[in-house]
C-alpha cells in the first residue's frame, strides 16, 4: 500500500495549527461572502456595545459609563473638553468619545470548521439587518431549519473613502447545518458576549488617560489641565451630562 496523502496532509495541518487559537471574531474580506446569523437563547442576536478608541496606543476598550453605568474618568474628561469649547478641545473630545458597535454570532459558509464567530458592524449594516428581520417576506432569518443565508458584499467603491457593506438575503430558505447534531453544536458554540471583551476598571481607565495626557503634554501642563477641569459643575455641565448620559 502507498502512503495515504490525505492523512499526511491532515497531520501537517494539525502540526502547523497546533497552539494557534482560533479568533472568536470575524470580519468580511474584500469581495463576496455568505453568512448565517445564529439564533441566541434570548431571541436577540444583535448585541450593542460602546467602545473608546484613540486613547494613545491602547486598543479599543469598552466604555464603563456607556455599557455599565460605572464611574468613568475618560467620560468625565470628555465632558470637560466639550465644556472648554475650544476648537482643539472639541476635536479631542470627538476623537475620544465612545463609538457604537454591534455584534452578531455568525457561521461563515465555506468556513464552518471555524465554528460560530462574532461579526462586528456599524449602524448602517445594523439598520439593514433590522429591516430584514422585520420583513414578513423572510420570516425568522435565524431559524435553524428554515432561516435565510445572507450574502455580504464588502469593499471600497471607486471614489469612496471607507469600505462599505451591502447585505442581500438568499431567495430560498435553508437549514443552519446538515444535521440536528451539527445544528446543536453550532448553538453550543455561540461565544459568551459578557466574556469576549475585557472590562476595564475605573482605575485602569484613569491610568491609560494619565499616560495619554503625559504623551500629549508635560507633567506641568497636565497639572494645569487637571486644575482647569476640576471646577464646580455649572448648569451648562448639567445640561451636557443629560445629553451625554
Amino acid at each position: 500500500m502507498g502512503i495515504n496523502l490525505a492523512k499526511m496532509k491532515e497531520k501537517l495541518d494539525a502540526l502547523e495549527n497546533r497552539g494557534q487559537k482560533k479568533s472568536v471574531f470575524w470580519r468580511p474580506e474584500d469581495g463576496e461572502q455568505t453568512i448565517r446569523i445564529v439564533p441566541t437563547a434570548d431571541g436577540d442576536p444583535f448585541k450593542e456595545f460602546w467602545f473608546h478608541y484613540n486613547l494613545g496606543k491602547n486598543a479599543g476598550f469598552l466604555s464603563p459609563k456607556k455599557n455599565f453605568g460605572e464611574e468613568d474618568p475618560l467620560n468625565d474628561f470628555i465632558r470637560q473638553l466639550y465644556k472648554d469649547g475650544s476648537e482643539d478641545s472639541v476635536k479631542m473630545a470627538k476623537n475620544l468619545s465612545a463609538r457604537q458597535r454591534f455584534f452578531a454570532p455568525v457561521v461563515v459558509r465555506g468556513e464552518e470548521d471555524q465554528g460560530v464567530r462574532l461579526w462586528g458592524f456599524g449602524k448602517t449594516a445594523y439598520r439593514e439587518l433590522l429591516g430584514l428581520v422585520l420583513n414578513p417576506e423572510y420570516g425568522d432569518i435565524t431559524d435553524v431549519t428554515e432561516g435565510t443565508d445572507l450574502t455580504i458584499q464588502y469593499g471600497k467603491p471607486p471614489g469612496a473613502q471607507f469600505p462599505q457593506t451591502s447585505i442581500t438575503p438568499r431567495r430560498k430558505p435553508s437549514p443552519l447545518a446538515g444535521s440536528e447534531a451539527e445544528i446543536s453544536a453550532f448553538l453550543d458554540q455561540i461565544p459568551d458576549f459578557t466574556e469576549v471583551f475585557e472590562r476595564k476598571t475605573p482605575q485602569q481607565v484613569q491610568n491609560m488617560l494619565d499616560e495619554f495626557l503625559l504623551g500629549e503634554s508635560d507633567a506641568e501642563e497636565m497639572s494645569a489641565e487637571t486644575t482647569k477641569y476640576n471646577g464646580a459643575q455649572s448648569s451648562i455641565d448639567q445640561a451636557f451630562n443629560e445629553l451625554m448620559g
